[in-house]
């Protein structure tokens, strides 16, 4: 069962980057964001996206403290880190909605995380996985996990074109000031960026 679940989810990371790769390979044929977002897209995009995780929770059961990591250190870091991931992911989707979250336009978003953060949900998924890797102990859950952020690291380098794109020169002044990952520069505060919401 565990080597079933383990393949599983390694060919939906590995599909997932290939279409991430393929889009920044060819932005003009891309995969991801999707051109059209029709009915179809939140099946293609959800998915396998909980599919993914539902595995690495499973596995991370199956397996759970086999690694040797310090109990304290598995619930003192471990817990935070999916606790403030959650929180993070869902009270951003909360703004967005599924469908923009999930690949539909929108409009961009510069305030509140993304001040810090140009993907604070990204950031916010992988701080999720770290902590449920650290937390379970499980090597099943660790290269599963490790696929994961491979694919949420590789993401947002399909999804820039698209915000270029589709926002010009208010994109470009965003990103020249906020990183793609984590920024934590005092002059955010005093940047004028008026535009408002995109979660890529």
């Amino acid at each position: 069962m565990q080597a079933i679940l383990i393949i599983i989810g390694l060919v939906i990371g590995a599909s997932t980057l290939a279409a991430i790769l393929w889009s920044i390979a060819y932005p003009d044929r891309r995969l991801w964001p999707p051109k059209r977002y029709t009915k179809a897209t939140p099946v293609l995009v959800w998915v396998p996206t909980f599919t993914l995780f539902s595995i690495l929770i499973v596995l991370g059961f199956m397996n759970w403290g086999s690694l040797p990591i310090p109990t304290l250190l598995r619930f003192g870091i471990g817990i935070p880190l999916i606790v403030a991931g959650n929180v993070i992911v869902w009270s951003e989707v909360a703004k967005f909605g599924i469908a923009q979250t999930g690949g539909a336009k929108g409009s961009l978003r510069t305030c509140g995380l993304y001040r810090y953060s140009r993907n604070p949900q990204y950031v916010a998924d992988i701080a999720m996985i770290v902590g449920w890797i650290v937390l379970s102990a499980s090597p099943g859950a660790a290269l599963i996990g490790f696929a994961g952020i491979v694919v949420l690291m590789a993401a947002p380098f399909a999804e820039e074109p698209w915000l270029k794109e589709h926002y010009g020169s208010a994109f470009e002044d965003y990103k020249a000031t906020v990183r793609r990952f984590i920024s934590l520069n005092e002059h955010l505060h005093k940047a004028d960026l008026r535009h408002d919401a995109a979660s890529w």
